[in-house]
């Protein structure tokens, strides 16, 4: 290789890098770190929004997202293992609703979440 080669090979990897750094600290922590501990393991779509379900070991953990992110919406989730009372997080949020975490160990759970006027419940799962 030539020198002038090599140049343009460290300055390219120089460029990368930098760009790499950049989008690092331009992303924000909820997109580089998930809101949920452990894996998801479901996914609960409704007209105007999802609740995304993540378990990890004895653990359930459950969000609420709009599929519009403009303005504050009144928004709800809740998580209700059997024999025990629901555990809800509801108000005007901009983002989610949640996350909840709840012991459920190997008991059947309840899921429900609402944005504005729609909403999913899930009924008896993961049993």
């Amino acid at each position: 290789m030539t020198r002038g080669a090599i140049r343009r090979t460290a300055a390219l990897a120089m460029a990368a890098a930098t760009t790499t750094g950049l989008l690092a600290l331009a992303t924000p922590a909820t997109a580089a770190a998930p809101l949920c501990p452990g894996h998801r393991i479901r996914t609960l779509p409704f007209h105007t929004g999802s609740v995304q379900i993540f378990r990890s070991g004895n653990y359930l953990c459950a969000l609420t997202y709009p599929k519009k992110k403009r303005g504050k919406k009144t928004m709800s989730v809740s998580i209700q293992a059997r024999g025990s009372r629901p555990v809800v997080d509801k108000g005007r949020f901009t983002y989610h609703a949640g996350p909840l975490s709840v012991h459920v160990g190997h008991r059947c759970v309840w899921i429900r979440g609402r944005v504005d006027s729609s909403s999913v419940s899930s009924g008896w799962i993961l049993c």
